[in-house]
């Protein structure tokens, strides 16, 4: 599984791409505002850090404006995968960017019907936001569940479930055992999945063992 970023903080994202697992990375208009930077400029910064897809969306609503807004963000680097929202004119735009061999990534998916839709539009990426599916009362992870099993029904729906609104690692678990294709998350949580108490027991132990001994490689 393909683990993503979701940040636009360039500190942050450098700090975990330095561990050599992160294969890409997610942003979103919320994201950029708080990195305090001209969106093109920050945008531009993570593409030249990061050598895999970095998701970046647009602003706007209407397709035309999406189309405008796409060819400029596809111009900053030859790594971007363009973000769109699960509406109409996202899904136009959508298809519009992917008869021309570009990849994009449709963005707050809440139902499995949306995602078909979002895979027929020639979709690179499908996000379904599980976190925000669980605050309401729903199962997150179903959605996931349900939109590998509609996606491995039909082989010529080519669009790869990217499990975002990460809230634990438990999502990132059960997303993985589900076999999506990616997962987006914090850098916070990144560093998460390799914490557990029994490796610092464990490294403690070996610590004390070899400090006995009165030696040292």
């Amino acid at each position: 599984m393909k683990i993503f970023v979701d940040s636009a903080n360039l500190s942050e994202i450098s700090d975990v791409y330095s561990l050599g697992i992160v294969d890409g990375v997610t942003t979103n208009p919320t994201l950029i505002a708080r990195s305090g930077k001209d969106p093109k400029t920050a945008i531009k910064e993570i593409c030249d850090l990061v050598k895999g897809d970095v998701s970046a969306e647009v602003f706007s609503e209407n397709f035309d404006e999406m189309i405008s807004e796409g060819k400029a963000l596809y111009s900053i680097a030859e790594n971007i995968v363009l973000k769109l929202p699960l509406t109409e004119d996202g899904l136009k735009a959508c298809k519009y960017f992917s008869n021309k061999g570009l990849k994009t990534n449709i963005t707050l998916c809440f139902s499995a019907a949306q995602a078909l839709l979002a895979a027929k539009a020639g979709a690179y990426y499908i996000s379904p936001f599980i976190g925000r599916l669980d605050d309401i009362g729903q199962d997150g992870i179903k959605l996931i569940e349900e939109i590998k099993i509609i996606y491995s029904n039909y082989p010529n729906l080519k669009t790869q479930i990217l499990a975002a609104s990460i809230r634990n690692i438990d999502h990132v678990l059960e997303s993985a055992i589900l076999g999506a294709d990616a997962a987006t998350m914090p850098p916070s949580m990144i560093k998460e999945l390799y914490k557990h108490a029994l490796t610092d027991k464990g490294l403690e132990i070996f610590r004390k063992d070899i400090a006995s001994t009165g030696h040292s490689i």
